[in-house]
């Protein structure tokens, strides 16, 4: 006689696997990831579908798209968008890609600073915080509470103070870095703080990878700063210990900031609730000869607007094309877009660290480094400390910068932030930083690769099966 707790476990377990395959075949869009879970949720009884159901499900888009709609009304004033060249933005193709893409128009009059690691960004980001006189809006995945974080938190206390409206968000997986919270203090200082999708267990909500990885500071809606640099010490030499972390980060100056701000608000009303407030009517003076467009993207999102747009300007590049990054997990169709730009004739050049600081990124990408070396893309290591720079260069005129990686975490379940900047000083700038850091790396070989035991290929190569989840 068969035990009836066998037939229940049965029947749950086939329910449960059967309710995973079809969640998967309904809504997921890459067939890998969708394969993968498929197989982990038939060999892996229950705790595959558990796995998949905490892990595996974007419970964002749907919630989210109606509030996409409303802030596409506030800035496009449109009801339902749908991607469309528009005549007066086509001047040349990386021009027309980002509106096409995205639905924003490129915002003329603006001026953008890069600045090199924590020693240059943090003084510049907190003497802008000293002298906001209206608004202050602060995101970042993480917010260390060491000795940077403090000034930080002192700076936004005393801009309360002052009268300035202070809100912070802060991610609710990276604000668990630090054994003691950021967020604790600044909700002690009165400063208004949120995070953003936190861990809990009642009711259970464990969106790991859901997360909000923008880095932006906005002050009175007049200026901005965005790019890849958290706030810790870790980004900043000191006396006793130099820095374990280099990267990029950037001011923006111009018409372009208010955008940054309905963002920033977009994130606050999903983190927090409410009423999307309306854009501020005041006039930006234009404070350069940058034109800049801002291109958000999320699992919220319809549309992967960073992996197309990233795809199609390096489609459209005619000599070269820098990519620096910490996390090189190139989609297949990214793939294909490089190795077709090298075919042509386009030299493509990419920036990788030596050490990483998630060492499996490192095993992953080295299994697909020998599909690029052998159409000529040119790949160095650059030596330690560990940079985490993001930065995208198109021949003489096209940059994208922001907070985006190039792996799928970033790219399908992160909210991101990129900026296109079209500005050949600009990019001159970039291109002389990028050929600096060049110059000081390490090309990675053919004989390198090849070179690997079999135990490590096998290894890379494991991991590398793994890509859409990492």
């Amino acid at each position: 006689m068969i035990d009836i707790y066998v037939v229940l476990g049965f029947v749950a377990y086939f329910g449960a696997a059967t309710w995973a395959i079809y969640h998967n075949l309904l809504f997921k869009r890459d067939t890998r990831a969708a394969l993968g879970w498929i197989i982990i949720c038939v060999l892996l009884p229950f705790v595959g579908p558990i796995t998949y159901f905490l892990f595996g499900i974007n419970r964002i888009q749907r919630r989210a798209r109606g509030m996409r709609l409303a802030l596409l009304k506030v800035d496009y004033e449109i009801a339902d968008y749908v991607p469309q060249r528009r005549a007066d933005d086509a001047a040349s193709g990386l021009e027309s890609i980002g509106h096409t893409v995205s639905g924003r128009a490129l915002v003329a009059g603006n001026h953008v600073t890069a600045y090199y690691n924590g020693d240059e960004a943090y003084p510049a980001m907190l003497a802008a915080i000293d002298q906001a006189r209206k608004c202050i809006y602060l995101t970042s995945y993480i917010f260390r509470r060491d000795d940077i974080g403090r000034r930080f938190i002192d700076a936004l206390t005393e801009a309360k103070a002052r009268g300035v409206t202070v809100k912070v968000i802060i991610d609710g997986i990276g604000n668990l870095y630090s054994f003691k919270r950021s967020t604790t203090l600044l909700r002690r200082r009165g400063i208004d703080v949120v995070r953003f999708l936190p861990p809990r267990l009642l009711p259970p909500s464990v969106n790991i990878n859901l997360r909000n990885h923008r880095k932006m500071l906005v002050i009175d809606d007049q200026l901005g700063f965005v790019g890849g640099l958290n706030i810790g010490d870790q980004n900043m030499d000191r006396k006793n210990r130099l820095r374990s972390v280099t990267d990029l980060h950037f001011r923006v100056d111009g018409p372009i900031s208010p955008q940054l701000t309905q963002l920033f608000h977009y994130d606050w009303q999903y983190a927090r609730g409410g009423e999307l407030p309306k854009p501020s009517t005041d006039v930006i003076s234009e404070q350069g000869e940058m034109a800049c467009r801002l291109i958000p993207d999320g699992p919220d999102e319809s549309l992967d607007a960073l992996a197309t747009t990233i795809q199609s300007v390096i489609s459209c590049a005619e000599d070269r094309i820098a990519i620096m990054t910490p996390y090189f997990l190139p989609s297949r169709e990214m793939v294909s877009a490089i190795q077709s730009a090298a075919i042509r004739g386009v030299r493509v050049r990419v920036i990788l660290p030596a050490k990483n600081n998630l060492i499996y990124m490192h095993w992953a990408n080295r299994n697909l480094l020998s599909e690029l070396l052998n159409w000529g893309v040119e790949v160095r290591y650059q030596p330690p400390p560990f940079s985490h720079s993001k930065l995208l260069c198109i021949d003489d005129r096209y940059c994208l910068i922001g907070s985006a990686n190039l792996d799928p975490r970033s790219l399908r379940l992160n909210f991101e932030l990129g900026l296109e900047v079209f500005s050949a000083p600009f990019n001159r700038r970039m291109w002389h930083h990028f050929d600096q850091i060049y110059q000081q790396s390490t090309p990675v070989t053919f004989q390198e690769l090849a070179s690997r035991s079999v135990f490590v290929r096998l290894r890379d190569s494991l991991v590398s099966l793994m890509s859409p989840y990492l």
